[in-house]
């Protein structure tokens, strides 16, 4: 693992200005995205190519979809970026990083060869913002405007966590572990960005803390030297550049716990925008979700036999079956499902469509996950903007 990452600047150098020197014919590019007001630059950012830029400062960068066709894993250059706080270190020294673990039984500082002395371990895993495809909701709500790009698949290696914890020793009475980063606030008053997880979860075999991502050092944007990996859970428990790790006997109360990341306790989590006074609880796992990789909305296809080819995955029980109808949902058709690499990964799938010329079509997916949820048709609306999976639609004109 190299010794050092950083942003080929200076340390002091805002993160907002290092994204235009990143590259400047890039920063003239635009993209516009399917919603009002969805006009984007693209930037490459050190480490990156060009992506979607919601923000300089915190980067919010998406993933232009056309990668998710490329193949099974998302490339480091490629992933989607979110953080919370604009004040993220531009050097870190790998060798000098330690994650402090305390509340155990024994106190542990632990460096990166610290961590790989334990059992390593490899998971495929997709990351994926709890806002992704919030720009599509209606009525429109508050937050980053993302499109569908705001995720992305990657074999993460690491130690379990919960083999760190066993070598630290669990207290009686240990109720959550919290997690930090090195990322802070740049105003006095705002909190500083920590997430928790019960007990029982945070001791899931497939908990990890990782270093390598896609077989190498992760990207410091996407939390260089080491990150959490929760696999099957929104991404806003992934803590990049983690530092601490904290056992604690309450369930935590701090802001990004309490009052923030949180969704309707409804069924499908979705409310009206007149709804008020609903109980509400923590953002989990994710929902069932499938997209189609190599068409979008208002395409152009020949007419004459073709392939149409997606995504599907879901929380982690595995995608039992995809299916895609041609017009717009009256019926379905079952998709061959791709290659399996693993229960917490994307599973490609394909399938074949001969359309007529002169015609329109409007092609959709629906995939069903192993626990037997599927995708809804009737869109879920909730004030955050979280947890969109209604059946996404294409309809394109065959010429």
């Amino acid at each position: 693992m190299p010794k050092r990452s950083h942003f080929l600047v200076g340390a002091s150098t805002a993160i907002g200005s290092l994204a235009l020197t990143g590259s400047a014919e890039a920063a003239y590019s635009r993209i516009m995205q399917p919603f009002e007001n969805g006009e984007r630059p693209l930037v490459a950012f050190p480490q990156k190519r060009p992506l979607i830029v919601l923000t300089p400062r915190p980067p919010q960068l998406e993933t232009p979809f056309s990668v998710f066709d490329e193949g099974i894993l998302t490339p480091n250059d490629a992933f989607y970026v979110r953080w919370h706080n604009a004040d993220i270190p531009t050097v870190i020294d790998g060798a000098k990083h330690r994650i402090a673990v305390t509340g155990t039984e024994r106190t542990l500082s632990l460096s990166i060869a610290d961590l790989k002395a334990f059992e390593p371990v490899e998971i495929i895993a997709v990351n994926q913002c709890s806002g992704n495809s919030r720009g599509f909701f209606g009525p429109r709500v508050p937050g980053g405007q993302w499109t569908n790009g705001a995720m992305g698949n990657a074999r993460w290696k690491g130690a379990r966590l919960r083999d760190i914890l066993a070598k630290a020793g669990i207290v009686a009475g240990t109720k959550q572990i919290r997690f930090d980063g090195l990322d802070k606030a740049t105003l006095p008053d705002t909190p500083d960005f920590i997430k928790a997880l019960d007990v029982d979860m945070a001791r899931d075999e497939n908990v990890i803390v990782a270093y390598e991502m896609n077989g190498f050092p992760l990207p410091l944007l996407n939390g260089f030297p080491v990150r959490l990996v929760v696999p099957g859970w929104y991404s806003t428990y992934w803590v990049k550049m983690l530092s601490s790790i904290e056992a604690i006997d309450h369930v935590d109360d701090n802001f990004w716990m309490k009052t923030a990341y949180r969704v309707p306790a409804t069924p499908n989590n979705s409310v009206a925008p007149t709804d008020k006074g609903y109980p509400t609880v923590p953002i989990s796992t994710m929902n069932v979700r499938s997209f189609l990789t190599n068409v979008k909305n208002g395409s152009v296809l020949a007419p004459k036999a073709q392939e149409i080819r997606g995504i599907a995955f879901d929380k982690g029980t595995g995608i039992e079956k995809v299916e895609y109808s041609i017009d717009g949902g009256d019926s379905w058709n079952t998709a061959a499902l791709g290659p399996d690499f693993g229960r917490f990964s994307f599973r490609q799938f394909r399938a074949e469509i001969t359309p007529k010329a002169g015609s329109t079509m409007t092609l959709a997916t629906r995939a069903t996950a192993g626990d037997g949820s599927i995708q809804v048709a009737t869109p879920t609306w909730q004030p955050s903007g979280y947890m969109r999976n209604q059946i996404e639609t294409y309809k394109v004109t065959i010429v």
